[in-house]
């Protein structure tokens, strides 16, 4: 009869509503697992590029403190150490900045009669994240210049002091000359570090300079620059090479490095305390700042001793490879005060060399080499 419906149509209609049944099935199943698949890669990606905490100096899981600490006013403690002649007997006060990878402990070698015939104290201090300083999960270009001041107050270094910076040191003095020029009485910037993102800069050469880098250099500051948030996670991560300077390599040294090494590892004694209390707000700070976006640019800074009652100092290796020589030369054109020192055949650590220090010092203090 036409309205009655066949077996063998029966049994097809009932396995093709059981295939339906189980495809769609399984598709809900392949749909939830890849979507808790998504979810578990999204939680093991955050995991991957957060930073533990740092070990902060003093706390119950941290290095013991050791060191003389100023109480900043916003509560994070600031290690130092001083050298010289006591302060009531000096004339000249000289705060020193260390740079990357180092800390307080890597002192100013001057000769004992150098520092007794002009009567020199010199402080050096772990800045944040270093040795035994408190890291500054906040901390700015413009925040080190401060704490820099807060240091000279609390140690009652009077109203103007000398500033010296090494490497990233160096672009530290460059935020002292920005942010704090009133309280200077001179400055010297050894060997400092370039921001190729600086704005002044003609693109070919900072490019050009750049492209100098090894390439996970290159990438390093990248990183630091574009993807701030990715720098633990990339200087940490194995699946590429990270940074060659973090990593020790002495692929990045000049042939004159490698020769002043050995001076250096000799009396470097204290290297552990350096990154005791972590790689990420001592080393991976330290990029993510100084390679950042910057909110000046000192190619664009006025002269702080308009009157010529203080000078600025560059000195710099024209075989620098940590640093490219073009870029210095630039900045050196473009602030015609500042008063530039190129060392021909010198690598990024000429400061070391027998007597060299006590050339820098002179030349800030008293204009003599």
């Amino acid at each position: 009869m036409a309205g009655k419906i066949s077996a063998a149509s029966a049994r097809a209609h009932t396995r093709k509503s059981k295939q339906n049944t189980s495809f769609k099935l399984l598709s809900g199943i392949f749909t939830k697992t890849l979507l808790v698949l998504f979810v578990g890669a999204l939680a093991w990606a955050y995991q991957a590029i957060q930073p533990p905490p740092p070990k902060t100096c003093g706390s119950p899981d941290g290095p013991p403190v050791t060191a003389s600490r100023i109480k900043l006013r916003d509560g994070r403690h600031l290690a130092y150490k001083e050298h010289g002649v006591p302060l009531g007997a000096a004339k000249y006060k000289i705060v020193k900045v260390h740079g990357f990878d180092s800390c307080r402990l890597d002192a100013v070698p001057l000769s004992p009669e150098l520092v007794e015939r002009l009567g020199i104290y010199f402080v050096s201090f772990d800045r944040p994240g270093y040795g035994e300083s408190d890291p500054n999960p906040k901390r700015t270009v413009k925040s080190m210049a401060l704490d820099i001041e807060e240091l000279a107050d609390q140690l009652r270094l009077g109203s103007k002091f000398y500033v010296i910076g090494i490497s990233m040191g160096g672009q530290v003095i460059w935020s002292c000359l920005k942010y704090i020029p009133h309280r200077l009485a001179g400055a010297t910037l050894v060997a400092p570090a370039v921001n190729y993102w600086w704005s002044g800069f003609p693109t070919n050469l900072s490019n050009q300079a750049y492209q100098q880098m090894l390439p996970q250099d290159q990438w390093v500051l990248r990183v630091s620059h574009y993807a701030p948030w990715l720098t633990y996670w990339w200087n940490t991560q194995k699946w590429f090479p990270s940074s060659s300077v973090i990593a020790n390599s002495i692929d990045i040294f000049s042939s004159e490095d490698r020769k002043l090494l050995m001076k250096i590892s000799s009396t470097r004694n204290h290297a552990a305390q350096v990154r005791q209390q972590g790689e990420y707000e001592s080393l991976h700070r330290d990029l993510i700042v100084g390679f950042g976006a910057w909110e000046f640019s000192p190619l664009e800074l006025d002269n702080p001793f308009p009157n010529n009652e203080g000078s600025v100092h560059v000195w710099h290796g024209d075989e620098d490879r940590f640093v490219p020589i073009t870029l210095q030369r630039y900045i050196a054109e473009q602030l015609p005060w500042i008063r530039y020192h190129e060392l021909p055949g010198a690598g990024h650590l000429f400061m070391v060399a027998d007597g060299m220090w006590d050339n820098i010092v002179k030349t800030l203090l008293v204009g003599e080499k």
